[in-house]
């Protein structure tokens, strides 16, 4: 009965277009009112409380401003300038640009929506110059945007891990270097869909090639200065997760350094007007990391009563009542999660199916790094499917399409992903192969 009122006030909620935030709040507040009274309220203000006032979650302001820090001052254009001047003259190699500033920058900001924001700008409109449809470029930069949330430093990753941790140990460490090996793959496939779509648009006489094969290859004195200019973005990974792995400072003291950094290469880029920029940063940053935190705490309370009610036991033996199968029950979970990426986003995600799939993987025997990867794999995707995708409304902003046309074009790439998806979910290696051979548990 708890079960049945908790998920179907959510539920009803969401579909009335109630906030996520908003409607896992009052799903709550309904279930702890029906059970405990008045007192159900106090009960609610703790858990918020304490859901958020973790030394392990101060990293996400932090990341979030190292990565509005990063986008103000330039960076973003000196990433795109030099990887073009490094592929921009081969066949499809502004899509190729765009996945690697997608991976470069989501090395720095660890959000999707941010990444989609910060690229978008630039890329979207050279590609459509370079020949491709708006949707496609749009439908490129949205899915490569969503890498974001998979390569390191990821604020998906953190989440996982402090939700995560209350049923078993992992460390964040270990997460983020599980995920670099899938968020490249991702990547490649990102790569291999924008080839097919360039390759079926000539065949069908949509798509001209001649602004691309006009693009001459840069010199080697062009990349040494696009190099040199783009290094103080390039080094961020470098100091980020070198010193994280190199045991010089924990992962919210790397987001902490990762913002002091980007104030000190900010104040050498752009001299004039710093100060008033740095207004506009910080805004936007304690704005993002509001909606951050809001949802954590409402999602929060919601984990407690999925956990303490036993709704996440009796589903997750309901589950391995069905069958015994990993293969089908992996499969299964991947279903859920896509669906449920599709309408809901990742944090929230976190909090409501962590606490009732983990279980479910322990007894399968499925490590909890590979069950992070491929959960967070599964929310990038929800990141750009509609109907709710938020990188897709960001790139069909920017690429002045809207949100049908849109959806068309990002396709090719969704199925793409679904397909690394798989490989990730089955092949557990491409997990675990680079943490275990540092020996980082």
């Amino acid at each position: 009965m708890t079960a049945l009122l908790l998920f179907g006030s959510f539920i009803v909620l969401v579909f009335l277009r109630v906030p996520i935030a908003a409607s896992l709040a009052v799903a709550s507040m309904v279930v702890l009112f029906t059970s405990q009274g008045l007192s159900g309220f106090e009960a609610l203000t703790d858990i918020m409380y304490t859901s958020v006032a973790k030394f392990t979650l101060l990293a996400i302001p932090f990341f979030i401003l190292a990565g509005v820090i990063m986008d103000h001052i330039g960076i973003s254009k000196r990433l795109i300038d030099f990887a073009q001047t490094l592929v921009g003259h081969r066949k499809g190699g502004i899509v190729l640009v765009t996945v690697l500033v997608a991976i470069f920058f989501a090395a720095i900001s660890g959000s999707g929506p941010a990444t989609v924001a910060a690229i978008g700008g630039i890329l979207i409109p050279a590609m459509v110059k370079n020949g491709y449809r708006k949707e496609t470029a749009g439908g490129l930069v949205a899915s490569a945007g969503a890498i974001g949330i998979i390569i390191p430093p990821s604020i998906a990753f953190i989440i996982f891990a402090v939700v995560a941790g209350d049923q078993i140990p992992i460390t964040i460490n270990r997460l983020f270097m599980a995920g670099v090996i899938p968020g490249i793959l991702v990547g490649i496939g990102l790569f291999i869909a924008g080839m097919y779509v360039r390759k079926r648009d000539i065949q069908k006489g949509i798509f001209n090639d001649s602004v691309e094969a006009a693009m001459k290859k840069s010199t080697g004195k062009e990349r040494w200065e696009a190099f040199i200019k783009a290094l103080p973005g390039l080094m961020i990974p470098v100091i980020i997760l070198g010193g994280i792995y190199g045991g010089f400072f924990t992962p919210t003291e790397a987001a902490v350094i990762a913002v002091v950094y980007g104030l000190v290469v900010g104040l050498f880029i752009h001299r004039k007007g710093y100060i008033k920029m740095m207004y506009r940063i910080f805004i936007e940053s304690a704005l993002q990391t509001a909606v951050v935190m809001i949802i954590v705490s409402a999602a929060s309370v919601f984990a407690y009563i999925v956990t303490t009610e036993q709704i996440a036991s009796t589903i997750s033996n309901t589950v391995l009542g069905l069958t015994d199968n990993k293969i089908i029950i992996l499969l299964l979970v991947n279903i859920i999660l896509l669906i449920a990426g599709a309408f809901i986003d990742a944090i929230s995600a976190f909090y409501i199916f962590v606490p009732i799939l983990l279980p479910i993987m322990l007894m399968l025997d499925v490590d909890p790094a590979v069950f992070g990867v491929f959960m967070t794999i599964n929310l990038a995707i929800g990141l750009f499917t509609p109907p709710v995708g938020l990188n897709l409304y960001v790139a069909a902003s920017m690429s002045k399409t809207n949100i049908i046309q849109i959806s068309k074009g990002v396709v090719p790439f969704i199925v793409a992903s679904i397909i690394v998806l798989l490989l990730v979910t089955y092949i557990p290696s491409l997990s675990t192969f680079l943490p275990d051979l540092l020996n980082i548990k």
